[in-house]
């Protein structure tokens, strides 16, 4: 075991599967000699050589199509877009190609590629680099989304996400980057993607949540129960795509509320999403309608102004009365 941040455990997975497997290259602007803006690929560059991680042209479409032109001839990239906000440049790439390549080519060609893309807010940076984007990839069948919450996930589900043979987004909560410390294995591990983590037992409300939001529904919870003596679920969702729906709607039977937590705007999140999915599966063994708290349906505002656009403990608690007081 050893004491890593998020972005330690992000590296130290990389590291390990590029031991690992030879195929596993990495790609995106400034990420080989100089380590990434965070540092996420820190000594990748040194390691293995300019073949296998090395920067690019300051241009994302071309590096996802260079990465869907690589997992075509065997290797499995892992591309980095700097910012969330950039991603609109290659959707094209993403959606109608990497996500489509298996059922285009009858199951000729895979598109193994983790496009790793820090995203949220709390961190005062410009304008297009706070953006919580992941809804878009809801919409697109054949690519998976994955948002780690802390270092033993983010290395765990990095590992599982290159081990994929179809499209992983995995969105890195530039907040938590080195906000949060854990113990991680040294030795490389995989977390399931696809299966949510119970981080707090309750019985009388559930809290969904993923990233960042975790950490504030976790604290929301303390909250409700000084004030009031609820007894919060907290759930982190690790996957938006698919959804662990057992573990949800298993979780909503039991308490009989629902709150949903995210920093994205809220019409079309996946907060909605999940709203609907709930209602379908149990709609009876609710006891006041599904809430959802999350950001405003605004571009993301200046930094001066961006803690009065994200939940906070505050918002998420009284959307827990809500369901209460209903």
């Amino acid at each position: 075991m050893a004491t890593m941040t998020l972005i330690n455990a992000i590296n130290d997975g990389l590291r390990a599967e590029m031991e690992r497997d030879k195929n596993v290259i990495v790609l995106g602007e400034d990420v080989g000699v100089n380590g990434g803006v965070f540092r996420a690929t820190a000594d990748l560059y040194q390691n293995f050589g300019e073949k296998r991680s090395f920067d690019t042209p300051l241009a994302e479409s071309a590096i996802i199509g260079t990465a869907i032109g690589l997992a075509n001839h065997g290797f499995r990239p892992v591309p980095e877009i700097q910012f969330a906000g950039f991603i609109y440049e290659c959707m094209d790439q993403i959606s109608t190609q990497a996500a489509r390549i298996r059922m285009r080519s009858g199951g000729r060609f895979t598109a193994p590629i983790t496009v790793r893309i820090p995203y949220g807010g709390g961190v005062k940076t410009p304008e297009m680099h706070s953006d919580s984007l992941e809804a878009l990839f809801l919409h697109s069948p054949g690519v998976k989304v994955v948002v780690p919450s802390n270092p033993y996930d983010a290395k765990g589900l990095l590992i599982a996400a290159i081990r994929e043979d179809d499209p992983v987004i995995f969105y890195e909560p530039m907040k938590l980057y080195r906000s949060i410390k854990a113990d991680v294995p040294e030795e490389a591990y995989t977390v399931e993607i696809g299966k949510a983590n119970i981080v707090r037992e309750g019985s009388d409300v559930t809290i969904l949540a993923y990233g960042t939001m975790v950490h504030t529904a976790e604290k929301a919870a303390d909250l409700a129960e000084k004030e009031r003596g609820v007894k919060a679920e907290v759930i982190d969702l690790r996957t938006i795509s698919p959804f662990d729906l057992d573990t949800i709607i298993s979780s909503v039977k039991k308490t009989h509320r629902a709150v949903i937590v995210h920093e994205a705007a809220q019409t079309g999140g996946v907060g909605a999403e999940l709203a609907t999915r709930i209602n379908e599966e149990a709609i009876l063994s609710l006891e006041a309608p599904v809430v959802r708290v999350a950001g405003f349906d605004t571009p993301y505002p200046l930094t001066a102004i961006e803690d009065e656009y994200l939940p906070t403990p505050e918002r998420i608690a009284a959307g827990i009365y809500k369901t209460l007081d209903f």
